[in-house]
């Protein structure tokens, strides 16, 4: 039947070139869309029938290249696809819908790779209900068109959720492992056969690992996959019972993959990778989760991330919590054995700064409500078959060509930085450790125009000897070592963040404030836009995604001045990702917890001592109702060296133990931690 279905719709598709009843400007916006779409069924058919197998890498990068050109950011000033241009043509409504169509119907080209018929015939039929409105001469209202495009979310959320669950636990799934395991990553063709948009720098990547010899690549590999296992390890928790782990990487890095799903595979564990969501219902704002290849603009994915404002209700939320939970009860085996992912992370890229858009769809209040309700209650469900106290992760991360000239240096400065010699840094931040243990209270204050001044209330330790408030992190599900960290008490908590420039998610943020009281943000600004709302929506939907307000989830001391001092040489700092961003500073996280869904689970420093702070007011609430203590988000803010003033712990009885002043460790036994800040600052006093 849907066979049927398939070629009756691309028939009428082939036939639109030759109406002449849509009216302008709407004809050319169907005539180019069914010939995008006519492309896309050809490459189907011709990929099923091994047509490009031999293709030369010449063929395949024109082809890759026509696939994504609209969207590139030269194009993007005539693409349909862009907010602006769809509302200049049809209107603001109109426009917006029709941007939406556009946005959903590129995601058939991941279908016509992976072979997804179905979701290729859905989309089909998408656009042609909507342009069937358009086609006896007549401008159809927006309400129409509108609820084509929420019966379609709506009516087929369950298979759109299904399938994304199911790629989630299924090893079965093999799509891209199947392309690192079997092709010849020495002929680089192979990167087009994934169908993600490939450039230069996945090409670079590539390469570069081609050239480093095998026993170098399997101890990248290596330091990967054992932090994993070490996850497992220091928390109690029985690897042994799992079968699958969700490895997520960026494309070009496969030939380390490779080894490490090797590795895996001596742990008992079969790798699952899943590509970042191409349907709106399962996309999460622009961030892409999974595995996935270069980003043909950024400004389209940040111009997008709100397009479910188009058809989010609160029978859209019911209905598709009502699918994720049937999705996981049908996979609920392969949920129970599921380890947590392990993922690797690039930078280097060009620092994206979004540029704010009047023509971009917005959430409502009531929206924003049922968005969080969703947030919320997906991560209940999801914690209730793959369990947060059984399962682990590991994150590490690696440049791309696109930092620059120095792309090898640098890349073998972070191997070092990612094999740190974590016996040494564990001694060190136990010192750090045992001067906080004593304190009621945390000092920070900011120097060289950043004006920090926060107090950071910490829990009461009522058995010193027994207990601690700071986990002493070394690596393991954290790569690179280098960070000591607490849940705050909140009440107490106070004072003002600020910092001169940070990027988070990939998004740059200029002179970010963000104003605490008793551990909870109570008011925030940046400068990135003229427009003071701007700025505030801005750090609405990227920090507090979308919550009211959320609490100080974590304060903590990152210890990796050689990190920081890896970012001043090669001038990279503001390309470093959060993952050794955060170890490069003292930073604070607002959301949840480190340790949420697992605050029960009962964890130990190396020196024996049980780590407390693993709960807040907010996060103890979980007892009585789950959706009031989680927020979903965790988003570390980090000030760096050059403008740390100090941080001071504060004792209940008034006595002060400086840790940090003007930039350096002056606790004693940490001086050893000043030797990169001074062969960054040989010359200068900080």
């Amino acid at each position: 039947m849907n066979e049927e279905r398939y070629q009756l719709a691309v028939e009428r598709i082939s036939q639109i070139k030759d109406d002449k009843c849509v009216k302008e400007p709407y004809r050319a916006f169907f005539e180019r869309e069914a010939a995008f779409l006519l492309e896309i069924v050809r490459l189907a058919e011709d990929l099923r029938n091994g047509v490009y197998k031999e293709a030369s890498e010449a063929e395949l990068e024109a082809l890759n290249h026509r696939l994504y050109e609209e969207l590139l950011p030269k194009n993007y000033d005539s693409c349909y696809g862009n907010p602006d241009v769809a509302a200049a043509a049809f209107g603001e409504e109109m426009g917006t819908l029709l941007c939406l169509l556009y946005a959903e119907l590129r995601g058939v080209i991941v279908y016509a790779y992976e072979d997804r018929e179905w979701d290729l015939l859905v989309s089909l039929e998408l656009f042609l209900e909507i342009y069937s409105q358009f086609s006896d001469g007549e401008i159809p209202e927006g309400k129409t068109v509108r609820e084509s495009l929420y019966w379609y979310m709506s009516d087929y959320s369950a298979e759109f959720v299904d399938y994304r669950t199911r790629e989630l636990v299924d090893p079965t799934l093999s799509f891209a492992r199947d392309i690192i395991m079997n092709e010849d990553l020495t002929d680089l063709r192979y990167l087009y056969r994934f169908g993600e948009y490939i450039t230069e720098n996945e090409k670079r990547t590539a390469a570069f690992l081609n050239s480093l010899p095998e026993e170098e690549i399997e101890a990248m590999a290596r330091t990967w996959t054992e932090g994993y296992r070490i996850g497992f390890e220091v928390t109690g928790k029985d690897l042994s019972k799992k079968k699958t782990v969700n490895v997520r990487y960026t494309l070009g890095f496969e030939r380390m993959v490779k080894a490490a799903i090797r590795q895996f595979k001596e742990m008992g564990l079969e790798s699952i990778l899943y590509r970042s969501a191409s349907h709106a219902v399962n996309k999460r704002q622009h961030i892409r989760i999974g595995w996935y290849g270069a980003v043909p603009n950024p400004q389209f994915e940040y111009d997008h991330r709100n397009d479910a404002a188009v058809f989010l209700d609160e029978k859209f939320i019911t209905r598709k919590l009502q699918a994720l939970q049937n999705a996981f009860e049908h996979y609920k085996p392969e949920a129970n054995t599921h380890a947590g992912p392990a993922v690797m992370e690039t930078f280097g890229e060009i620092p994206f700064e979004p540029q704010a858009k009047a023509t971009v769809p917005d959430l409502t209040e009531e929206q924003q409500k049922q968005q969080l309700r969703f947030t919320n209650e997906s991560g209940q469900i999801t914690n209730r078959y793959i369990i947060g106290s059984e399962r682990s992760f590991t994150i590490i991360a690696y440049p791309v060509p696109a930092i620059g000239e120095n792309f090898e240096e640098i890349f073998r400065e972070t191997v070092k930085i990612n094999t740190l010699d974590y016996m040494k840094y564990r001694g060190i931040q136990q010192k750090l450790i045992d001067a906080l243990d004593q304190a009621d209270h945390v000092r920070i204050l900011g120097m060289n125009g950043n004006h920090t001044d926060l107090t950071v209330q910490l829990h009461t330790l009522t058995d010193p000897s027994k207990q601690t408030n700071f986990e002493n992190c070394v690596a393991d599900v954290n790569i690179p070592v280098g960070e000591v960290f607490t849940s705050p008490v909140l009440k107490g908590t106070n004072g003002v963040l600020h910092v001169t420039g940070v990027y988070l998610e990939g998004l740059h943020f200029e002179n970010l404030e963000i104003r605490v009281s008793d551990g909870m943000v109570e008011d925030y600004s940046c400068t990135n836009f003229a427009d003071r709302d701007d700025c505030r929506r801005y750090i609405a939907e990227n920090i507090l995604f979308r919550h009211p307000t959320i609490p100080m989830g974590e304060f903590a001391i990152g210890t990796n001045t050689s990190a920081y001092a890896m970012g001043r040489k090669f001038n990279i700092a503001d390309k470093l990702p959060i993952l050794i961003a955060e170890k490069t500073g003292p930073h604070f996280a607002f959301g949840d917890t480190c340790y949420s869904w697992q605050e029960d689970t009962v964890v130990y420093n190396p020196d024996g001592k049980e780590i407390i702070a693993r709960d807040n007011e907010v996060s103890i609430l979980r007892k009585e109702d789950p959706g009031k203590a989680y927020f979903g988000c965790h988003t570390d803010i980090t000030i760096p060296y050059e403008e740390l003033g100090s941080i001071t712990a504060i004792t209940a009885d008034g006595r002060e133990i400086t840790l940090i002043r003007d930039g350096r460790f002056v606790l004693p036994g940490c001086e050893e931690l000043n030797e990169a800040l001074h062969r960054v600052f040989k010359n200068s006093t900080l």
